[in-house]
């Protein structure tokens, strides 16, 4: 299973830490499979690449609880499920749907 956690780097007392996806059985320091942002506890600084983000996360990635707190805050979450709605409305099913409950018109699909 792949997480979404923080690898910690920097000097002593001076830790600094980059978001990286990993395997769940790696190491908290060992070879990530991506480095998705960047989170500095001493500033509050906090970068992220939030497609790359929202890709993992749409396969399936598990985020740590703090990780998932920093992606909270950077509301993330909320642009993963504004795809999947997005998806959702796009799929010939729900169209049908919507067109048998005559509360849509075929024009507005095409």
């Amino acid at each position: 299973m792949i997480k979404l956690r923080l690898k910690k780097f920097g000097k002593k007392r001076e830790h600094s830490y980059r978001i990286v996806a990993i395997e769940s059985k790696k190491r908290r320091d060992g070879r990530p499979i991506e480095e998705l942002g960047y989170y500095n506890p001493r500033t509050n600084e906090t970068r992220l690449n939030v497609p790359a983000i929202v890709t993992r996360l749409k396969h399936g990635a598990q985020p740590s609880d703090t990780v998932k707190s920093i992606l909270t805050k950077a509301k993330v979450f909320e642009q993963v499920n504004a795809s999947r709605d997005c998806q959702i409305f796009k799929s010939k099913v729900f169209q049908s749907r919507l067109y048998r409950a005559g509360k849509v018109s075929l024009r507005t699909f095409f």
